[in-house]
Formats: C-alpha cells, structure tokens, sequence
C-alpha cells in the first residue's frame, strides 16, 4: 500500500482489488515459505469472544510451545518490522490468580481469536483486555502488569461496580439478549427499564477505560482491531483522542433487524459510535445488511455497496466469516490418544448410528428443541429406536443466573422422560454430559460420529459446525445446520438446513440424514470441507487486518477529493477588511433548527414547515443591521414559509428559487411571466396525490412555480422505490413532452419549469437590489450558503470571476447552453480581475436561458399584492411602469462586482458532492459562522 513502511512493493496496485488481491497473494507465499508452527493440542474455551468452539479447560503438556508463541523469541535472523496490532476485548486470553502481594499465577485460556492470530505472522499482536481479577491496590496492579507483558498482555483495570453493571448488567442482561432476538429483560420490568440509564452510564465509563489504555500505549502506525458488543463505544473514544487512529470493530453475535435494534434506548449512541470505526466487520452478509439498515431507518444516514455515509465519510461495513484451525483438527487426528479414543468409542457404540450435539447450556442453542426432534423421529420411526443414539455435551454457563438453572432443569426432564420411554435395560437412546470434554476426546468424538446436530435458535457463527466437518475426512458424516446459525451462510450448500422451532422438519432431516446415500455424503462433505480448509481463522485476521489497512487508504484518497473545511477565520478576517459585502443564504438544511440528534421521528409534523434556528435570530440582526452588509435568503421554499421566519429582519427575501423577491420592509416582486404555462400542475398534482396516498408520511406542496413531493419521514427504502416509479411515471406521463425539470432531491421530487434556477435568477435579484440601494461601492466580499439541489449550485459559478468554459457544457440535450450563457453576450470585465489571454476559455459568460429568455427576457420585477398570485391583474401597471427601467436593471447585478478570487467563500452544508469551493459539516458550523461574523459587527 502507498506510504505503508510495513508492506513493502515494487509496484503499486491501482484499484483496491487489485490492493487485496496482492495482500492475499503475499500472505500465501509467506505460509509457503514459513510453515505456521504448531499449537498445544488442548485449548480452553474462550467465553469472552462468543465463539461456540467446545475444548478443553487445561493446557496439554505442549503449553510452553503455546506460551512461547504468546511471548514471542527473538528472530534468529533479522527482519523488517512487523506492523503492530492491537487486540482489543473485553477479556484478556489470560486467567489471573493472585499467589501473593505481588505474584501472580497465569494460566492461558485460548479461543478462536487468540488461534486467529497465532497464525497470522505479518502482525505483531497485542492483547488489550480485562483480566477478569478486581485489583484495587497498586502493588498489586503493577505486578500483574508486569507479568502480563510477558504474555504480550496488557491489562484494563476495572472496579467491581463498573464490572458489576457494565459486564454483567448492560452487556449480559440488555445487549446480548437483544442482539439474539430474545428482547430486553421482561421481569421486573419497570426497575429494569430505571437502571437502563445507570448500566449505560457505566459501559461508557468502561468504554473510556479501555480507551485510556489503548492511547497509552498506542504507537504511529498501529492498528486497533476492538471485539464485540462490549466495546461498541470505544472507536468514537479513540478516534476523539486521535482521528488519524486506524480502528477497526468486529461483531462475534448477530446484529440484530432494525425493528429490534430500535427497541434499545440507546440506539443512537451505539450506532454512532461504531460508526466512529474505519472498518466494521460482521460474520455475514445479514449482519451487516441489518446493521447498515439501522444506521439508515434509526440515524438516516445513507447507505451503500460498501457501508454508510455520514456527511462525506464513509464507514466501510463488511461481512468477514470466522474459521478453525482445521490443520490443527486433522493433524490431532493422527496422535495415539486420538487414535485409542476413537477405537474405543466405535466399540462401545457398534452397530449404532452415532448423532452429536456440542453446545454451551445456553437459551440460544435450542437443545430442547433438539431432543424434541430426536423424539419425534424415534416415535415416527420405531425401526430405528434400537440403532442411533444421541449423544449431547451441554457444557455449563452462567450457573448462577436463575433463567439458565431453569434451562437446565427443562432439557434434564426431557431426557429423562425419552429416555424411560425408549430406553431398555441395556440402552438408552440419549447419552447426556453436563461437562466440557478435553481436545482429544472431542476430536475422536467428531471422527466417529455419523449425524451432526446443530439446532441454535440464533447463532453468530457456531464453530462446532466447522470442527466436525474438519475431522470427517474419513466417516463423511452428515451435519444438519440451523439456518439461524451463521454457519448456514457458509455450510448452507453441504449441510442439511433446518428450522430447528418445526420439529417435525427436523425430525425428517434426521431421517434423511441417516438414510443418505455415500455419494451425495460424499458431495456434501467435499463442498464443506473445502470451505473449512480454506476458510481458516488466520486467513480470517489477516483479511480483515488487510481490508483495514486498505479502507484508510482509500479514505487518504478520497480525502483528497473532498472539499477542504471553510477556514473560518479566513473568512471572517476578509469580511472585516472588506467594504460592500453580500451574505447570501440558504435556509432549508443551513438555517433551519438541527435535526433531533436522539433520532426520533415523532416530530415530523411540526417539522413539514422549516423553522429559523432560533440561535441565528440575534446574529442575524447585527448582521442585517450592518450597513456594509447586504443579507439574502434564497430559498425554494414559499413566500408564506420565508415571511413567517424572517419578518422581524431587515434583509432580501428571494423565494421559488428566486421567482419571487422582496425586501422585508416592501412588497413581494416578481419577474414570473404572466403567459408562463402553468397547464402541466393539474396532471402532476394528481400524480402527486396518488404517491402521497401510497407512501404513509410523505407529502407534497403546492407552489406558484412548481410542485414538490417530499417522502423525507417516510421509510427509506420504501420511499426510495416509490421515488423511482413516480419519476418513471413522469417521464412517460403527463410531462413527457412538456418544458420543465424533474429535480430529484435527497428525498424529494420537485417538477419546475425549465430555466428556473438560483444560478439564473441571482443576476437579476443583485440588479434589483444594488437599484433599491442606489448602490455606488462595488461588492466586493461574497458569502454563498446554502444546502442547494444540483440543479441550484449555479449559484455557486455565477461568483466565480474566472472559469473555465467547458464546465457548462454539461447539460440536457434539448437545452446545449442551459443557463444560456452564450446568448447575452459575456459578462462585463470585473474591475480588479486580470483578463486571461484566451478569454473564450477562461472568461464565464452569464444570461437566461433559451426559455427564460422568451418569457423573463424584459427581467423586469413587477409589484404584487401580498397575498396575490403571480398571475393576478393588478399586476399589470407594475409592470408596465418596469419596464422602462428593466434594460439598465438587467446587467447593474453582474457589473457592480469587484470581487477577487480571495474575498468570494462558496460553501456547501454537509454535502459531499457539489460545486461549491468549502464545506461546512452541518448547520451548527453555519451558526458557529455567522456569529463570529455578527461579533465583527460595531
């Protein structure tokens, strides 16, 4: 990658496939040429990270192999630096045991993520966790400091009552219920719902913690991968503290449906948070898709391909399934102990058909389901009840907590009631373990088994499935798969899919299965171990750690084509120093009061008329009151919106995008023709009314000049589809063949004439106003704001004193001069600018368009009524007496310009595409702005 010391080429890949594809490449030949070294045979389950993998609870005699991967030797020969990779979870792969003041025993606890990135030699790994002890004396913290670096350890301290309600309270008892379907508490609901406050005060002061920890040891360059629903709100902490940060954020539990995420109170904070991340990574494809449509329903941010959006920066959201070590299954296939458990456990069940279940005694794994099936398969099928057992290891989990007691009770009664039903005296038909079993024993128990049963009621991965299919290579039995695992995303093509709540599905798939010819076994075992063996967890860490390194690079990249941030102080410093200045503003998304940040929608009522900030009201009067200072708000909106907001002001109100003008302390004047065909509004407002109808919480206007449809509230998605079918009908419809615009908003449908645009009427508007003001001084300092349709930032190329031609012949095919720029003649010379020596290319030319120019071609402003439509009679001696001046008005605007390149800031409010020269993020920046510029103000 460029500028990455870490992974050095001779050549740099143009896309950001061909990026991974070399990554990917790279990393092969590197396991070619260094054989992975080999792990102790006996691991212990690693109950932080979610993962469903069953082993062993102590360390082989192969430990000191293990631990001095963890502790790493010094190279025998010497090599760049590895990049270094910070690991951060909730628990540390360590368990602590405190001997004495300042001795510690450590003993490793080793699950899927730790086996990931023993694998993956192009990263120096480093741990970042809890170590699971409460120490709250410092001799003590500084000696288990020091004996955790060591084992490239490094631990976060937390009191018990931040433990108390962050781990088990928030995380335990409110996430991950709730990321498995399984809702938020339901007893004692009402004190629950009072602690909520209290346990999410404590995840975030948890949050801040491992952040400080992070930061602390945080070293240029360094990547931050942070696991799980524990830490969701540590990217915003990190990249608070340093935005340049490479953070990455994985999710081990499903993300639950937008309708289910919503129920969380703090929905909002979770989601921004994660957000705050360069890289955010889910098991499936599912995951992610449910996590993007929250961020677009819950926060309205828009999503794409490749993630979310929110205002120009893009969060890549991503779907990155675990694996195994699957050569660590096989190769433990071949060791003697292996080998005389498997030979043992043929004899002890010969002449049966084998069927496995491994699961943690936990709520989701459906183990009463499982039994269920078996005992409606045994009930329909009396031939078999003599020739399969089921045998089920429940390894025990939270056996303090009254709901899992009851669980085990319930599976207890079931098999006990099976059991006397089918049972003889020299069998029964379910062998039942409430205990772990060591990493030999499981192996031999995987190798021998001829059904697999995996029936989770709502699973992240579910690695048993793939630890099974690892040590089939000689038995080819069959799995069946709960497609509520997010094995079946991967497994799904040689597995037997079931719904494991229909009993009787499942009891058929286990008849099926039992039955299965070799061949198709055999099929189906080929698929699924080919995607086992390739799929492993090391290709797993090194793809994401890679796809991270790649998302901040194609950020670098895009950052160089976003619009630099307004230099505020520039601004307001040339503001000071100038002497006729023009403030022309937006309102709808600039001066409007800020979206609720909560997310709530209840408002939106209230909010179908815009509101003036209420924060702007001061700044706006100083500024108003400046007689230096000319302010307009250019609007689309209608005249009636614009005077019930800015009244109280002394300013120029330009409404319909211009058509319409007035001085507050005056009259509303208009240059809209009293011959303009209006006969295209009755077709439209129907279609209009049809799609409102159709799309619950949309609406439309009905303007003067056009006609808008706004599906803002609606669902996004729905209103996106409903948006495509209403411009289809359009376009086929009732204006196929007629002169106007379709402008197609962020969510909004607008229907205009054709030549009606900010860009085209600002000229005239200046004319108008530099004639009310018998205006001498030549502006000199323009400020342009505003969060305008692409069809309105036309505005923003009428200041610009040079521009290349060619930037205007873009535009529809009818229309080869859409502003009709060529049609006046160019614009008058601006004092104070240099004319460029080919002034054909670099000279912008100004004037209506073709159509404007047939009906505005007088550009005469004629009086209206307050409350009269454009088209009433009294309007008629107006314009007569107009016109007799409308020849001089029509170029004052353009010629009273002295504007040097330095002293004109065109601004667009959080968007990311657009013409003008600065962005301002939001319109918080826009109040920020204006009131430092009203603090200039006498």
């Amino acid at each position: 990658m460029p500028g990455n010391n870490y992974c050095p080429s001779p050549t740099t890949p143009r896309t950001r496939l061909e990026r991974l594809l070399r990554d990917r490449e790279l990393r092969k030949s590197s396991r070619v040429s260094t054989p992975s070294e080999e792990i102790g045979d006996t691991l212990s389950e690693a109950d932080f990270f979610s993962q469903d993998s069953i082993l062993s609870c102590q360390l082989s005699d192969e430990q000191q192999d293990f631990e001095g991967l963890l502790e790493g030797s010094p190279p025998q020969d010497v090599r760049p630096r590895k990049q270094r990779l910070l690991v951060v979870a909730n628990r540390l792969p360590v368990s602590a045991t405190r001997m004495a003041d300042d001795a510690w025993h450590l003993e490793i606890s080793v699950g899927g993520l730790v086996s990931a990135l023993l694998g993956v030699k192009e990263f120096d790994a480093r741990w970042i966790g809890w170590a699971g002890v409460h120490v709250p004396d410092e001799s003590g913290q500084k000696a288990l400091t020091e004996a955790l670096a060591k084992k490239r350890c490094i631990p976060v301290f937390l009191d018990e009552d931040t433990v108390h309600q962050y781990y088990n309270g928030y995380c335990n008892n409110v996430l991950w219920p709730l990321f498995h379907y399984l809702g938020l508490p339901q007893e004692d609901r009402l004190s629950t719902t009072r602690s909520f406050q209290s346990q999410f005060d404590a995840y975030k002061r948890a949050n801040h913690m491992f952040a400080d920890v992070v930061n602390e040891h945080y070293e240029e360059g360094d990547v931050v991968w942070c696991h799980d629903y524990h830490l969701m709100f540590l990217p915003k902490c990190l990249k608070e503290h340093n935005s340049k940060m490479k953070v990455g954020w994985f999710l081990h539990t499903p993300f639950p449906s937008s309708e289910i995420h919503r129920m969380l109170p703090s929905r909002s904070d979770l989601l921004r948070s994660v957000l705050a991340a360069d890289l955010v990574g889910f098991h499936t494809y599912d995951y992610a898709r449910h996590f993007v449509s929250a961020c677009t329903r819950i926060l309205g941010l828009e999503g794409t391909p490749e993630g979310v959006e929110d205002q120009g920066r893009l969060t890549r959201v991503a779907a990155f399934p675990i694996g195994i070590d699957s050569d660590r299954f096989i190769r433990a296939l071949e060791l003697p102990k292996v080998k005389e458990s498997m030979k043992d456990l043929k004899e002890r069940f010969a002449g049966r058909k084998l069927m496995l279940g491994v699961d943690r005694l936990d709520m989701i794994k459906g183990i009463p389901q499982k039994i269920l099936a078996f005992e409606a398969f045994l009930e329909e099928n009396p031939q078999w009840r003599e020739k399969v057992v089921l045998l089920q290891i429940a390894v025990p989990t939270r056996t303090d907590v009254p709901e899992y007691q009851k669980l085990t009770s319930q599976v207890h009664e079931i098999v006990g009631r099976i059991n006397g039903k089918f049972g003889t005296l020299t069998s029964v038909p379910i062998h039942h373990l409430d205990r772990s079993l060591d990493f030999t024993a499981l192996c031999a128990l995987y190798a021998v088994t001829d059904v697999a049963l995996v029936t989770s009621l709502r699973d992240g991965m579910n690695l048993v499935s793939y630890e099974f299919v690892a040590c089939q290579a000689a038995k080819k039995g069959v799995l069946i798969l709960s497609e509520f695992a997010g094995a079946a995303q991967s497994l799904g093509a040689g597995a037997l899919l079931v719904n494991p709540w229909n009993i009787s599905d499942v009891a058929t798939s286990i008849r099926y299965a039992l039955n299965m010819s070799e061949d198709e076994r055999e099929k189906r075992f080929h698929h699924n171990f080919m995607h086992v063996t390739t799929h492993t967890s090391q290709e797993w860490a090194a793809t994401f750690v890679s796809e991270l390194n790649d998302t901040v690079v194609e950020a670098q990249l895009r950052t160089r084509q976003v619009l630099p941030v307004l230099p505020i102080d520039t601004a307001v410093s040339r503001y000071t120093c100038s002497h006729n200045r023009l403030l022309i503003l937006g309102f709808n998304g600039s001066l409007t009061e800020p979206v609720d940040s909560s997310g709530r929608r209840g408002g939106q009522i209230r909010e179908l008329e815009p509101r003036l900030n209420p924060e702007l009201k001061e700044p706006l009067k100083k500024l108003c009151g400046d007689e230096k200072t000319t302010v307009i708000v250019l609007s689309g909106s209608d005249r009636s919106v614009l005077d019930n907001n800015f009244e109280e002001f002394n300013m120029w109100l330009a409404a319909e995008n211009g058509m319409f003008l007035r001085l507050t302390s005056g009259d509303w004047m208009t240059t809209m023709p009293e011959n303009l065909n209006m006969d295209w509004v009755d077709s439209v407002k129907h279609v209009f009314e049809y799609f409102t109808e159709r799309t619950p919480r949309s609406h439309f206007e009905l303007r003067e000049t056009s006609l808008v449809w706004n599906y803002k509230y609606a669902d996004v998605e729905f209103g996106r589809l409903q948006a495509r079918d209403l411009l289809q009908h359009l376009w086929t419809g009732p204006i196929s063949n007629a002169a106007l615009d379709v402008v197609h908003g962020g969510r909004s449908v607008e229907v205009r004439a054709v030549g009606v645009t900010k860009g085209a009427a600002i000229d005239r508007i200046l004319g108008e106003i530099v004639h009310n003001k018998n205006m001498k001084a030549p502006i000199d300092y323009v400020l342009c704001i505003g969060h305008f349709l692409n069809k309105d930032e036309d505005i923003y190329s009428f200041f610009e004193p040079e521009l290349p031609a060619m930037t205007h012949m873009s535009s529809r095919a009818t229309s080869p001069d859409p502003y009709g720029y060529a049609s006046r003649g160019s614009k008058p010379k601006l004092p104070g600018s240099r004319t460029p020596k080919s002034q054909a290319h670099l000279m912008k030319q100004r004037s209506l368009s073709t159509l404007e120019r047939s009906n505005f071609g007088t550009s005469s402003w004629r009086q209206l009524g307050r409350d009269d439509r454009a088209s009433s009679a009294s309007a008629d001696g107006a314009a007569a007496a107009a016109s007799s001046s409308s020849s001089s008005r029509g170029h004052e605007g353009s010629s009273v310009l002295d504007l040097k390149g330095e002293n004109y800031f065109s601004c667009a409010v959080s968007k990311k595409r657009t013409n003008a020269r600065y962005l301002l993020r939001s319109s918080s920046d826009v109040v920020e702005l204006l009131k430092e510029l009203a603090d200039t103000v006498p």
